[in-house]
């Protein structure tokens, strides 16, 4: 019985420190229900190939994927796509978004002196 208790104890505690399970359990369900509103948005924007491409990327680099699935759902949310974004326009939008994100690398190479003492 002690044990109940203490179990009873233990968890409100843990509620009392923000600790609810149940919270945790909405806030995971609107996070898949936004995922799969977001998935279907793009299934409605982007050509098969289109999707299999961003897919590929999103293994390999999933912030990229993230960006690039930001831009076209804000394109077709202005108005400013007027067609299903074909393999072809996510190259050149991979392209775009790659410009701005170069990475400039600095080498510096030493000479080194010989000295003959």
């Amino acid at each position: 019985m002690s044990s109940e208790k203490e179990i009873q104890q233990q968890l409100s505690q843990m509620q009392g420190q923000g600790f609810d399970p149940e919270a945790q359990q909405r806030q995971e369900a609107q996070r898949q229900e936004a995922n799969e509103r977001r998935q279907g948005i793009l299934i409605q924007i982007l050509t098969p190939d289109a999707r299999e491409r961003l897919s590929r990327i999103t293994i390999v680099k999933p912030e990229k994927s993230r960006q690039i699935e930001d831009l076209i759902i804000r394109a077709a949310q202005t108005g400013q796509l007027t067609e299903r974004v074909d393999d072809a326009k996510l190259i050149s939008l991979l392209e775009q978004l790659s410009e701005k994100t170069k990475k400039t690398t600095i080498t510096m190479k030493r000479r080194t002196i010989e000295d003959d003492d």
